[in-house]
């Protein structure tokens, strides 16, 4: 089934793609991956971020050369791959993917706002008003959702001047030695890092809509450096900033660092970062909602309007559900694995079998 062609109006310029991958790169992960990541590679942390991001290269190499085969979006993979039908149950799950990716976000973030500020706030009234906000950006167009995704990027950036402060107390011989650690140790870190990288992926849903997608290659190879390079910076600050021991019991270590700030106009600078936060994770709720959505129009052909709309009451009625603390940990845990598998398993196997079709179909 060939895919529809999308109007010039509705697409967006190349450079875009940057904001929209950084965008979700940069979540609620940010706040926490540290202590993860450190428990596996100790001081040699920075070192499995690194390899990590530059993994994530290979990968989108990879997306590219799916979509430019197939000339479309994973839909259009599957469908050119496994026919019609099993082509399409096999994007069902990917339904139900994103709508598991927004709900750990949101959730994530939830968590972080009780136990930090409001340790009684309604889930269910928060989640509404946020869930009206998205519905009301993604009503807007693709444009408006990469439009939040770019200010998402733009507004935020402040926060991490920031941690200009805690230069002044960081002790960078917590970095040595340099590979004290076994090669195993520090994969398993860059596995773990790998959960929160996920997000790059949206790509292969909203390839149609870039202009020129050739020229958006860079683009997407710059988002991923600059992630890359943002998390190892962020981490070889941690690893300076706090002993091993005071890593191990902080659970949101970037949140932490930011205890420290003193300004003559704020005290508590922690609560001006977890308010910001809520623009930062906008667009990675928003972006995940309308690639569900978009999928349910590609394969049932439902409006997305109602697709929106669908998926955000099963939303507002499931977090109601996920109450305490081991919860969250564990639908987080499931979500990062399903992003893994998509990222790393999937999508290199994906490639071979668009490929292979392709050389049986010239025959």
């Amino acid at each position: 089934m060939p895919n529809l062609p999308i109007e010039d109006r509705f697409k967006i310029s190349p450079f875009l793609v940057f904001y929209m991958i950084t965008s979700m790169q940069i979540g609620i992960g940010v706040l926490g991956y540290q202590r993860l990541i450190a428990q596996y590679a100790n001081e040699d942390a920075w070192i499995s971020v690194l390899i990590a991001g530059s993994l994530i290269h290979i990968i989108v190499w990879m997306m590219y050369k799916i979509m430019e085969t197939v000339d479309g979006d994973l839909v259009t993979a599957h469908i050119y791959v496994a026919g019609n039908f099993i082509g399409k149950l096999l994007s069902t799950f990917f339904v139900f993917y994103f709508f598991t990716y927004s709900l750990t976000i949101l959730r994530s973030y939830l968590e972080v706002i009780q136990v930090w500020m409001f340790p009684t706030m309604s889930i269910f009234w928060f989640t509404l008003a946020y869930l009206l906000l998205c519905i009301y950006i993604i009503y807007g167009g693709f444009r408006t959702v990469v439009g939040i995704a770019f200010f998402g990027i733009v507004l935020p950036a402040y926060l991490f001047l920031i941690f200009g402060f805690n230069l002044k107390f960081a002790n960078f011989e917590h970095l040595l030695p340099i590979l004290d650690n076994s090669f195993k140790d520090i994969l398993l870190g860059s596995y773990h890092m790998s959960l929160t990288f996920i997000g790059f992926e949206i790509v292969l849903f909203f390839y149609p809509f870039i202009k020129n997608p050739q020229k958006s290659k860079k683009w997407a190879h710059l988002a991923i450096l600059t992630t890359t390079l943002l998390y190892t910076g962020l981490m070889m600050l941690t690893l300076s900033f706090f002993s091993e021991e005071q890593l191990r019991k902080s659970i949101w270590a970037t949140l932490t660092m930011w205890k420290i700030v003193q300004m003559p106009f704020v005290e508590r600078f922690e609560y001006i970062g977890i308010a910001t936060w809520s623009l930062v994770i906008l667009p990675n709720f928003c972006i995940s909602l309308w690639v569900a959505s978009r999928l349910l129009k590609r394969i049932f052909n439902l409006q997305q309007k109602k697709g929106v709309f669908l998926i955000s009451i099963t939303n507002l009625i499931v977090i109601n559900f996920i109450d305490t603390r081991e919860q969250v940990g564990l639908i987080n845990d499931y979500t990062g694995k399903a992003g893994f598998i998509f990222t790393f398993l999937y999508i290199p196997l994906l490639l071979v079998m668009v490929l292979i079709v392709k050389k049986v179909k010239k025959k």
